[in-house]
């Protein structure tokens, strides 16, 4: 909470009205007439002005704004809209597979927003998921749960279902191999450790069994000390 001082405009009325009765007493026609009325208006202001003290009020602190989010912060929210909605069909629909198809499709949708922070580089691509795979597949599990909704089993209604069941199949073949691609530095990264590390036991004679325990037992001779 802050302080706030409001003036009154009483002190402002109070002036006018004494320099109206100034202009009813004095004749107001020779100079020292609008002196004597400017001098009386003047202590007339003063003496309000000190008499009547401004209004204190008491106002809420000014929110400051939100900070932007981050391009990693944006995808963790459009992943949690996403997964809220998601849940909220699964909730919806009767069929127990589609329940669990979806269920997965969550998981991953999930795990493709995490890597955003856990490798910055990866946003890009996350972002194009995103936008294109999220929001048609909610866009099936609505037309689902209409059709669904309808409580008819009808050809055109039960084909359409299956049909909408199998494509997500495929929306998780999908969003397995994105999460896999996301992977793939990681992976190489790996590779490459692997083999400085294997090169460095090579080149330390220790890449046989007997070897890799002395290694082994030098550590922890050298973590004891």
């Amino acid at each position: 909470m802050r302080q706030v001082k409001r003036r009154s405009a009483l002190p402002v009325y109070i002036t006018a009205g004494v320099y109206a009765l100034c202009a009813l007493i004095l004749p107001l026609y020779k100079l020292w007439h609008f002196l004597v009325a400017a001098l009386i208006t003047a202590a007339a202001w003063i003496a309000a002005d000190k008499l009547i003290k401004p209004k204190v009020e008491y106002v809420p602190e000014p929110e400051k704004p939100a900070a932007p989010l981050t391009p990693a912060e944006q995808i963790q929210a459009q992943a949690a809209l996403a997964r809220e909605e998601m849940q909220r069909l699964a909730a919806s629909i009767g069929d127990s597979a589609a329940k669990g198809k979806i269920d997965r499709l969550i998981q991953l949708s999930d795990a493709i927003a995490k890597d955003a922070e856990a490798d910055p580089s990866d946003i890009p691509q996350i972002q194009k998921f995103q936008n294109y795979f999220l929001p048609s597949t909610i866009q099936l599990l609505n037309a689902y749960d209409r059709m669904d909704s309808l409580g008819v089993d009808g050809r055109n209604i039960t084909s359409s279902k299956e049909r909408i069941v199998q494509m997500l199949d495929t929306e998780a073949d999908a969003f397995r191999k994105q999460l896999d691609a996301l992977y793939q530095n990681d992976a190489m990264d790996l590779d490459a450790d692997i083999q400085v590390m294997e090169k460095l036991l090579a080149r330390e004679g220790l890449t046989d069994a007997d070897g890799l325990e002395q290694l082994l037992r030098q550590a922890r001779d050298s973590a004891g000390k």
